[in-house]
Parts: structure tokens; sequence; C-alpha cells
């Protein structure tokens, strides 16, 4: 049995149970005399989009794991940020003994100070680029020429630093890009040395972290569009970017003796990540769009009539008249069913329980 069939079956026994045996009665050959008391409407047949999910839960959260580490002579903590605080390119991550210590873009972190004479490198490159980012510097080739020199005292100038033209070590700290600042680990008025921590801090890019029953990964996969339900009750849009291929246990329900549901965890990223941006740690539900169809005829779930023959069909009604339309169910989506057969069109009015 295909899912397709699968879900079908279990949404016309769904409705058959929810509309109290509405199935049982309306069929070829006439309703039973206490059947017939049963009160109708009409709903009209639409050509729609429908689609069916599977529901997770997950927290949101931020993308990265980033550590901010005291770098060269170190000094007394003047300055701290507080955590939630973005922290973008060239500003003032903490202070040492009154300077700060900036933020400068680049996928690995300085080991030595930048002055001229120094080799050619990765690093002098990421200074270079950085300093052409802010408008500093015309071009960079990871050379510490005159030119690089220039363009340090002129950040240096702008920013009300002392203008020697070379940057020390642990004057400014690299990360891959601009930073969200999560937990804060030195202390003011602490001195601090090189090697110690000070922070650590996320990427800025609100994700959401799932985790999906083992039992249940067929349904979910990298590509998949979601719709997630913030806690304010926002819907926002997002996608599967990444599901592991390791299951895993909660710790908390780790005691062999206890059992429990063993999860795969994956990451949703969000269409619009400013979205959820204020609302760290935050449980959410996460609904997984797992089979859609497209421009459809839809009825109502509760106008199907289970046939005494086998199959199911629909009431047609023309004002006093009334056809009986066999129709083959497609996808079931929430109070929906897709219908597919001769004889039924947009704009049709077909039979339903008016309650």
């Amino acid at each position: 049995m295909n899912r397709r069939t699968l879900m079908t079956t279990s949404a016309a026994a769904v409705a058959v149970t929810a509309t109290g045996g509405w199935f049982a009665w309306r069929y070829p050959g006439g309703a039973s005399p206490a059947a017939a008391e049963v009160p109708t409407t009409t709903a009209k047949v639409r050509r729609t989009d429908l689609s069916t999910s599977t529901q997770v839960s997950g927290a949101l959260g931020y993308r990265g794991d980033y550590s901010v580490v005291a770098q060269g002579a170190g000094g007394t903590i003047t300055a701290l940020p507080d955590p939630g605080t973005v922290v973008n390119r060239n500003d003032a991550v903490y202070e040492v003994d009154n300077r700060p210590v900036r933020l400068f873009f680049a996928d690995r972190p300085a080991f030595r100070p930048f002055e001229s004479g120094m080799t050619a490198g990765p690093d002098v490159r990421a200074l270079e680029e950085n300093l052409k980012a802010l408008g500093y510097l015309a071009s960079a080739d990871g050379t510490f020429t005159a030119a690089t020199a220039t363009a340090i005292r002129r950040w240096q100038r702008a920013t009300g630093q002392t203008v020697t033209g070379r940057v020390e070590l642990g004057e400014v700290v690299f990360q891959p890009g601009a930073i969200r600042v999560n937990v804060v680990t030195a202390k003011l008025a602490v001195e601090v040395h090189g090697g110690e921590p000070v922070l650590t801090a996320t990427s800025t890019t609100a994700v959401v972290t799932i985790n999906v029953p083992a039992g249940q990964t067929y349904l979910v996969h990298p590509g998949d569009t979601v719709n997630i339900t913030l806690p304010d009750h926002r819907k926002v849009e997002g996608k599967v970017a990444f599901l592991s291929p390791v299951a895993d246990q909660p710790q908390q329900q780790q005691d062999p003796g206890r059992g429990g549901p063993v999860l795969v965890p994956g990451i949703v990223t969000l269409n619009n990540p400013q979205l959820g941006t204020n609302l760290d740690r935050a449980p959410v539900q996460v609904a997984i769009t797992d089979a859609s169809v497209t421009g459809v005829l839809a009825v109502p779930i509760t106008a199907l009539v289970a046939l005494a023959g086998g199959g199911f069909g629909v009431y047609r009604r023309n004002g006093a008249e009334r056809t009986l339309v066999g129709v083959t169910p497609g996808l079931f989506s929430d109070t929906l069913v897709e219908v597919k057969g001769d004889g039924l069109h947009e704009g049709d009015d077909v039979e339903v329980p008016s309650s």
C-alpha cells in the first residue's frame, strides 16, 4: 500500500467517525427512516491546492557556536556586552583597559600582530578584506604593504585609536560574521590573559532545531517546506536544511529501564530569519509538508458517500434535483479531500450534513 493509499484510508475512516456514521446511511438505494431525518445543506466544489503535513516540536535558536578568547598581552576587563547583543563588523565586542576589542570577519583566528615586514598569509588577507569592506583599502592581496599600513592608520584615526599603522594581537577578534552574544564568562574589573575565554556567541541567523521520531523520518526530507508556529502565534515559513543520519535518545530518557522515544535531530532555516530574532530558545511547532497537490477539485470530507458496492461518491444538488456522482478520493487535507471523476465541476453544489 503506498503512502497516498494509507492517508486516504486513514482520513476516510476519520471522516466516518467524525460525522457520526454519515457514510452508513447515505448509500444508493435509499436511506433508513431514522437516517433520513439528518439535516443537510450544500457546499461548493472548489479548485484549490491541498497538502498534508507532519507535526514535530522544535526550538527557536541561532546557528553556530563561537568562542571569543582573549589574545595578546590581555589586561583588565572594563566593558562587556549583555547576552543577546548583536555585534557587527567593526563594533566593540568587549573592552580591555578601556580599549575596545573590535570584531572583524574571518574564517580563522589571528595569531600574530599585523605590521610592516610580516610575511604574507591568509590572516593578512583577512585583515585587508575587512579594511576594504570598511572603505579604508582599495584591494586585498594578503601582503602587508605601505597601502595596508596607510589603511590601518585611517581606520585607527576614524575609530579614535592611537594611530600606529600596526594592529597588535588582541586588538581585533576574528569571527566568521556578525555574532549574537550568548553567554558572558569574563567578569568586569578582572584581569584577563591571552587564551582565556571571554564569551560565547552564535551567528545572527535564526534557525529551528527539530527532533523527529525515528519512525517518522521517512516523512521528512532536506528541502521540505515547513510552516512554523511561534509562541506568539505568528506563522512563518522555512525549509528543512539538515536531518541527521544518526538518531539520538534524550539525556533524561537514557535510563535503559525506562526506554523512551528515539529522535533524529534536524535544522530548519527560516525564509525570513529576522522574524525570530527576539525569541531565543523558545518552543515552537513545526508543520512539515510531506505531500501536496495543486489546482485540484476538492469537496468537504463529509460530502463523501460510501457506496454499497465499494468506492465513494457525492450527491450533486441542483435545486431540488439530487444526483449521485461517483468519485475517486485523492489527497485528504484537514477538512477537504481531492476528488476525481466525470460529472463533477468547479462551482457545483454537493450535499453535506448541516451539523
